[in-house]
């Protein structure tokens, strides 16, 4: 009986003892896992914050290219409404400038009758003068408020911007080389835009 008790002792410790070697491998095992499993999730983590990083890379430039084509589309607004608003001055400034140049003839007949006018001794003819002064004047003035200015070239050094040579004369003096001398046809400016050149003779 003794001998039987010890036997099954010694089954018995030797059973406890292959199930603690079982269990030390399971746990073995488990911590085994474990470590793959953070490893993975180390991994994991920092493929998401690669990712992540890309992702704000990639932004970045999206935003920086939208912020480009705003920046040039605003660009050509502005231009664009800089033009627009210029040309539409310049066609307020200058809507009757047709109209303007089909008086100017008119302007000049004014111009010779009154010269003509004023040589008369007449005294009958002196009055009408004062009508017909007083009618011009009214005329010229209108055509100021539009902006209509004549262009000053008896005297004046010859400016072909401004000025229409018809003939030239010997300079009377080395002064007068290059000068307008006469002038048969006044020019007149529009806005500062000539509309009518001056017809002159100059000097050479």
């Amino acid at each position: 009986m003794k001998e039987k008790d010890i036997e099954q002792k010694g089954r018995a410790t030797q059973n406890d003892g292959n199930v603690a070697n079982e269990e030390d491998q399971v746990n073995s095992q488990k911590d085994k896992q474990s470590d793959i499993s953070d490893k993975e999730a180390e991994i994991s983590n920092k493929d998401e914050s690669g990712e992540s990083e890309n992702k704000i890379e990639s932004m970045g430039i999206k935003l920086q290219e939208v912020n480009d084509k705003y920046l040039r589309l605003y660009s050509e607004f502005e231009n664009y409404r800089k033009r627009t608003s210029k040309e539409k001055i310049d066609l307020i400034s200058n809507a009757s400038e047709e109209v303007i140049k089909d008086i100017l003839p008119v302007i000049d007949d004014f111009d010779r009758a009154l010269e003509q006018m004023a040589k008369i001794e007449d005294q009958q003819v002196k009055q009408n003068l004062e009508g017909v002064n007083l009618i011009y004047k009214k005329l010229y003035s209108i055509l100021e408020r539009r902006g209509l200015k004549p262009i000053n070239a008896k005297g004046s050094q010859f400016n072909e911007d401004l000025h229409e040579a018809i003939a030239q004369i010997p300079a009377p003096s080395e002064e007068e080389k290059g000068k307008v001398i006469d002038e048969t046809t006044k020019g007149y400016y529009l806005n500062d835009k000539v509309i009518r050149f001056s017809k002159v003779v100059v000097a050479i």
